[in-house]
């Protein structure tokens, strides 16, 4: 009888053993399963520019051609993140396309200087390192955001201009284009006007950011990568008619582009004396830090309520770490895409 139990004891305590061990793999399947999924968490914004954009101003083969370039421009990027590439790799591959195109003010589609010049500002910055590259006033860089990169990469700068960039693009091996590939006839006529207005005025002004023809078409990406990485990119051709070799806020880090894995990734677009007065995209980024706020909280009270406090309008483009994101702007519109990681694809171009 004595043996009988004892044998009932150990069989019990087999059972319970294995019960455990059963639960405590389980347990640990779960924890490894939701880190997974945490890491496996990835998404991307675009946008390609703020400003008076109105449907009735639009035809319907114009926004289509819009939504057509937006699509391929952010899916271009998604698949990347989507392949396991990184925040960085896909935040120049989405902002190509748009660079590309003559629809945008960036590179191709950049808008005339009073002098007829295109001068091309980009920036990008990597949320891990925090390390940043920043090209202002090139001319002859077919697509400034790669250039922007191999200064972040490639060198010991932050920030280059004029002549040097374009000297340091040569150097790098990036592909040099002549000034004419970057004409567009709309964008001429656009700075045309705008010189007209001008003279008319007698005004040192020389642009008039709130006239409907004056679209702000700078173009940036924000996103999150499978390893938890952020980064952040912007490239414009500034603003029509613009003098002096003015440059915005898209090359400077802080106003028109921030990226910090802390926190969140930031790209702007719009009158840009204001986002560099109002240091725009790192402003959101450190009331999140600081203040405990959300994405969706610091970027509507910066973008709704400060930014217009200073005179400024225009929008920007955001994915924190958790991957959530907005697009806030207080123009008639603002061209953007997302896509998170189970690719639902959300294109906008008007206010409503």
């Amino acid at each position: 009888m004595k043996k009988v139990l004892f044998l009932f004891c150990c069989v019990i305590l087999i059972a319970c053993n294995e019960n455990r061990s059963t639960k405590d793999i389980a347990t640990d399947n779960s924890e490894n399963t939701a880190d997974k999924d945490s890491i496996q968490n990835f998404g991307i914004v675009i946008h390609g520019g703020a400003g008076t954009i109105l449907k009735e101003n639009m035809s319907d083969s114009l926004q289509q051609a819009y939504k057509i370039k937006l699509e391929e421009a952010i899916k271009a990027g998604h698949s990347i993140l989507a392949e396991g590439g990184t925040a960085v790799m896909a935040v120049q591959k989405a902002i190509n396309v748009m660079e590309d195109s003559p629809l945008f003010n960036s590179a191709r589609g950049a808008v005339f200087t009073n002098e007829e010049k295109n001068e091309l500002d980009a920036s990008i910055m990597d949320g891990n390192t925090l390390n940043a590259g920043a090209v202002a006033g090139v001319t002859n860089v077919k697509n400034p955001i790669n250039l922007a990169y191999e200064v972040m990469v490639n060198s010991e700068h932050v920030m280059l201009s004029g002549k040097g960039a374009e000297q340091f693009a040569s150097e790098r091996g990036l592909e040099i284009v002549e000034p004419e590939y970057f004409y567009t006839e709309e964008r001429y006529r656009a700075m045309e006007r705008a010189r007209e207005r001008m003279n008319a005025s007698n005004k040192t002004a020389y642009f008039d950011p709130y006239v409907n023809d004056e679209k702000f078409g700078t173009v940036g990406c924000v996103a999150l990568d499978k390893q938890g990485n952020l980064a952040a990119g912007t490239s414009t051709g500034g603003m029509s008619n613009k003098k002096y070799n003015r440059i915005g806020d898209s090359p400077i880090i802080g106003a028109g582009t921030y990226a910090n894995n802390k926190t969140v990734a930031i790209s702007s677009t719009g009158w840009g004396e204001f986002f560099i007065r109002g240091v725009i995209a790192y402003d959101i980024s450190a009331m999140m830090e600081y203040k405990g706020a959300t994405l969706k909280q610091a970027a509507a009270e910066v973008i709704q309520q400060k930014l217009p406090k200073l005179g400024g309008n225009g929008g920007i483009i955001g994915i924190d770490n958790k991957g959530n994101m907005v697009m806030e702007f207080n123009t008639a519109g603002m061209y953007r895409a997302s896509m998170n990681k189970n690719g639902t694809l959300n294109i906008g171009m008007f206010k409503n």
